[in-house]
């Protein structure tokens, strides 16, 4: 395994996630129970929501928010083709078809309305938006696209907790947090994400009609959880077929820990993006993504896009040579084996985008002297 001297992402981790680990350790009550509760509380006011449920991963989230909604056989579902493929597995798996839209451009890899909309046919239940690397899809004129055609709307938040929308007059509106603007949200804890926990994620819904059925599908259908039956709840019923769903208390409560520290690292991880974009400004082989919209996104990855596939692999070569890690974020769906047989979409940007973009090193504790560094190695390429 190579040690790289600047690795892509660390984790923030210190005596506050210790200490959260002990208080588990010292309660031995390890399976769904306060700490999870706590969690789901402190997640929907940093929403500002009705209703959060921690899950075992963003992909089981996803899974639920299409069985809440009715997605099945026949159905089809809109999405990016620039996405980790955890919402179009989530489709297959629910019975229906992903349908693959192209991004708005190199620098906007959001999912196009324009494209959306020529994708449409009766058959289409769904759009799920991803918002890319902490930075919102064009969330008012996908909301008005699902309303006219009466499309639920699913966003794939995982890159932007802690981001709000604003539209492309600097407006946000009243229900502005990622993940809380359409129907469902859906957020990842994974080892790199902002807020991380190895494994687990969230749903985030202000449906009332969804969220009974959400809360007993992600375990096992029962009315009634381990935790309220320990304390003197007595039996539960199987109300409807579910799935074994539930974060556990040790990954709640780091992830408390880490939801503390969440806004103090996004502000760090602007910083960090601001001084990206004021290094490469001018350098016309390299164009970083969202360059305008630093001061409103999460800052979940810094990604630029080079001119040409060679200057890419030039680029990332320089950066393994003096121990910077990088990584690629992501493929195209469709380049896969699972899907290309299957699936005949044609995205150029998509493409294009696959085969030129670089992500780089960010996280809270990166320091700016090693941005510089990466910086002057991308322009100093021959």
């Amino acid at each position: 395994m190579t040690e790289w001297r600047v690795p892509l992402s660390v984790l923030d981790y210190g005596v506050e996630e210790a200490a959260a680990a002990q208080r588990v350790i010292g309660r031995k009550w390890l399976s769904m129970g306060p700490e999870v509760l706590a969690f789901e509380r402190e997640f929907a006011a940093l929403q500002n929501c009705k209703y959060a449920y921690a899950l075992s991963s963003a992909t089981a989230a996803l899974h639920l928010a299409m069985h809440a909604i009715g997605i099945g056989p026949g159905d089809e579902v809109i999405q990016p083709g620039a996405n980790f493929v955890a919402a179009a597995n989530m489709t297959l798996l629910a019975g229906a078809t992903p349908v693959f839209a192209d991004i708005c451009s190199l620098t906007e890899p959001t999912l196009d309305p324009r494209h959306v909309e020529q994708l449409i046919t009766s058959r289409t239940k769904a759009i799920v938006p991803m918002h890319y690397g902490g930075n919102l899809a064009r969330m008012r004129e996908l909301l008005e696209i699902c309303k006219q055609h009466g499309l639920m709307l699913i966003e794939d938040s995982c890159h932007a907790l802690g981001a709000a929308y604003h539209d492309a007059q600097g407006r946000a509106p009243h229900r502005s947090m990622a993940g809380s603007i359409g129907d469902i949200g859906t957020f990842s804890f994974y080892a790199n994400k902002n807020l991380a926990c190895g494994e687990g994620g969230m749903l985030v819904t202000d449906r009332d009609d969804f969220s009974e059925r959400i809360q007993m599908m992600r375990s096992h259908g029962m009315t009634r959880s381990s935790w309220e039956r320990h304390g003197g709840a007595g039996s539960y019923d199987i109300a409807v077929s579910g799935f074994n769903y539930r974060l556990d208390e040790l990954h709640a409560a780091i992830g408390r820990a880490q939801l503390a520290k969440l806004l103090d690292g996004n502000a760090r991880r602007r910083q960090l993006l601001a001084r990206y974009r004021d290094g490469l400004r001018g350098d016309e082989r390299w164009s970083m993504v969202f360059a305008d919209r630093v001061e409103h996104s999460a800052g979940h990855l810094m990604v630029v896009v080079a001119d040409s596939a060679e200057t890419r692999t030039d680029g990332v070569r320089a950066l393994r040579d003096i121990g910077v890690q990088t990584s690629r974020h992501y493929p195209s769906i469709l380049e896969f084996s699972g899907f290309r047989e299957r699936f005949t979409a044609h995205l150029e940007l998509t493409h294009q985008f696959a085969k030129r973009a670089i992500t780089l090193p960010l996280h809270p504790n990166l320091s700016v002297e090693h941005v510089d560094e990466i910086v002057h190695t991308l322009r100093a390429l021959p």
